[in-house]
């Protein structure tokens, strides 16, 4: 196998990984407003992310990174051409990671309250926009001969991007309902089952909806298979989510993100950014690589980290994988000013 293609398939792992893991993330943060109907039930919700959020966006950026070294083409079309979109994106996490750490920074309502709308937005706009981007990556955008992006920001949000900006955000949504489902107890947890409930049919039809197109459009007749493992994730977690299963749940809203992405990297390849002006001027995996060295040092770096990496965030999970409740949440204390002391009688 060529290195560009061992390359192109790493950075569709990344991918993956980042929007199976940060997909309930944002699906949690999503369900914010909706699941805590109070300080302690939202903090109940934060908690059972706040281990794993920060490790979660690593991927984000190793994958931004790895696409920055093996396709530096690539990186500059994408990141020049999508610029406002990504910018949102990256505008909307860093408002999400401050939000985590300064909610809780004083007591008062209105504070907190003012975060949560944070976390809210930083949540469901990345949820929302990834699916714009990687929809038009599928669909294919305006590059000239120099493999610049000539197109305009409302060329971007077409009507199947927008229908994939809905996908990524109701699968991310129903992913966190059923985390949440799996990861917390009492009345949480049970607001969580219905809203997955409800959250599996919407998953289902937009999902369902936009991978059909995907495939008739601009799939391959491998992808059939992909898109039919995708689908069988979904359903069976819509059976698993009726039955109260909430393992098998969250395997198979799993399922379904991973093998979305599949079917999406899969269809491009060996594209990495299709131009709709002519196929002269699309990016491909060959000229857009960098040299045959750098990849084969990336290569062995690779090899020894991504083990590592790998087995040090299954350990943090392992760690942290007990359900938690409104009942592990410490109240906050009250100060009390000491009482004044009396003045001692004075001596006859």
């Amino acid at each position: 196998m060529e290195a560009t293609t061992v390359w192109f398939v790493a950075i569709a792992f990344l991918w993956t990984g980042y929007f199976f893991l940060e997909g309930f993330d944002f699906g949690v943060g999503a369900l914010l407003p909706v699941l805590g109907r109070d300080d302690t039930e939202r903090r109940v919700l934060l908690n059972a992310i706040g281990p794993v959020w920060d490790g979660n966006e690593v991927w984000f950026i190793v994958a931004g990174a790895g696409t920055f070294a093996a396709f530096p083409e690539w990186y500059a079309t994408l990141f020049s051409g999508f610029y406002l979109p990504l910018l949102a994106i990256l505008l909307a996490l860093i408002v999400r990671g401050v939000a985590f750490e300064y909610r809780g920074k004083r007591d008062e309502p209105h504070w907190r309250r003012r975060w949560d709308r944070a976390i809210f937005w930083g949540s469901v706009v990345p949820a929302f926009v990834w699916g714009v981007i990687f929809a038009n990556l599928s669909r294919g955008v305006a590059l000239d001969a120099r493999h610049e992006y000539v197109g305009t920001l409302t060329d971007l949000l077409n009507p199947y991007a927008l229908l994939g900006g809905l996908t990524t955000l109701t699968l991310f949504v129903l992913h966190g309902a059923v985390f949440l489902a799996l990861k917390t107890a009492g009345d949480v947890r049970a607001r969580a089952v219905r809203i997955a409930r409800i959250a599996v049919v919407a998953a289902i039809a937009v999902g369902g909806t936009f991978l059909l197109i995907t495939q008739l459009q601009h799939g391959k007749p491998v992808t059939w298979a992909t898109v039919a493992v995708a689908a069988a994730g979904l359903v069976g977690a819509a059976v698993a989510v009726a039955r109260g299963r909430d393992g098998w749940a969250f395997i198979g809203t799993g399922a379904a993100i991973v093998f979305a992405v599949v079917t999406l990297f899969v269809a491009l390849f060996p594209d990495v950014m299709p131009s709709t002006i002519t196929a002269a001027n699309s990016l491909t995996t060959t000229n857009a690589a960098s040299s045959p060295y750098t990849l084969k040092i990336m290569t062995i770096s690779a090899v020894v980290f991504t083990p590592l990496v790998v087995l040090y965030q299954g350990w943090t999970y392992w760690v942290f994988r007990r359900r938690i409740d409104a009942s592990h949440i410490p109240q906050p204390t009250r100060r009390t000013e000491p009482e004044p002391t009396k003045d001692p009688e004075p001596a006859r």
